[in-house]
């Protein structure tokens, strides 16, 4: 298999952390170039290379000149929220295939804008939610959406981390370029994962957002319902100890699936048994494997755009909510 000539847009601690699975990958991914216009994260990310016994990418932190300089298949774009429309709009017009970190866009309207933007161009677009992009969120999708386990009854979603504190002083809680807090950032795990499961949109929503002397929300608690009828609850807890995990239930007519908001694992416990059963999938080296897989044609996108749309479709929802003082809004 000829590698995948590849662009790192971004250069931060996030991009260093899939940088490692792709060098697991040599044969299939060529790391042509990097973008990143900060010399300390470039510096950090050139010694990984440099650990692995591999040459340096060149650094060109002007993504136009990087898409007129070097011959390229794909660009993994790791960037702050807010630039990602422009960044993503720009790969897919030079005719690259692109993997977008998460969330996708910073709004709705953006997400439908670049999905007219894959559409006029044909080039693919995947969204890197590790959830969508796991086998454990993939097997319990095709569970629930084959209606094996029955109708969905309800989903209960809790996520937490010292998000607060620990992002203090960065982008992340500039909301210019971040487009929300811990509920747009970590939490937007939560809420794709959980929209994914459902297989469907929202049409109420209520919301109480906290920032907790934050520039950004830190603290959420969100209700809804799915079209289906189904209820849906969601908890973010930004200002816990240190920590980084989550719990997502879902109530079937058959069945309770257990998993996280990055499909870390799957669990099952299906009519007359006493506990979960945990569920084997094939294993993954992450969200790159997966894009590679879909790239292939090995198997259909699970984290298209359009997947993002509906998670953007959410979080406008919840923001209208909360500035509404948790009334219950329309989607």
């Amino acid at each position: 298999m000829t590698p995948v000539r590849v662009a790192m847009i971004g250069c931060g601690g996030m991009a260093r952390y899939h940088l490692h699975q792709m060098l697991r990958q040599q044969h299939t991914t060529q790391v042509v170039a990097l973008c990143e216009p900060s010399e300390e994260q470039f510096t950090a990310t050139a010694r990984i290379f440099e650990e692995a016994g591999l040459a340096v990418p060149p650094n060109e932190p002007d993504l136009q000149k990087l898409l007129e300089t070097f011959e390229l298949d794909a660009a993994f774009i790791i960037t702050p929220h807010a630039y990602h429309f422009e960044q993503a709009k720009a790969c897919l017009e030079s005719g690259l295939d692109v993997l977008l970190e998460k969330p996708m866009v910073m709004n709705a309207q953006e997400a439908q804008d670049l999905i007219k933007v894959r559409d006029r161009t044909g080039k693919l677009l995947v969204v890197a939610f590790p959830g969508s992009l796991s086998p454990q969120v993939r097997q319990a999708s095709a569970w629930l959406h084959s209606g094996k386990l029955g109708k969905i009854l309800s989903i209960s979603a809790t996520v937490w981390q010292n998000w607060g504190p620990a992002t203090v002083g960065t982008w992340r809680q500039d909301p210019a370029l971040s487009g929300g807090g811990f509920l747009f950032d970590t939490g937007a795990h939560m809420l794709n994962t959980v929209v994914d499961l459902a297989g469907e949109e929202f049409s109420e929503v209520a919301a109480f957002l906290e920032h907790h002397g934050r520039p950004v929300e830190t603290l959420g608690v969100v209700i809804g319902k799915l079209k289906s009828g189904a209820l849906v609850t969601l908890h973010a807890c930004g200002e816990a100890i240190p920590s980084c995990a989550s719990n997502i239930y879902v109530f079937s007519q058959k069945a309770i699936l257990r998993t996280g908001v990055w499909g870390e694992f799957l669990e099952i416990q299906r009519e007359k048994e006493e506990k979960f059963h945990k569920v084997r999938v094939p294993t993954s080296l992450g969200v790159w494997e997966q894009f590679l897989a879909v790239r292939n044609g090995e198997i259909p996108n699970p984290c298209p755009p359009e997947v993002g749309l509906r998670m953007a479709r959410l979080y406008d929802a919840i923001q209208r909510s909360a500035s509404q003082n948790g009334q219950v809004v329309y989607c």
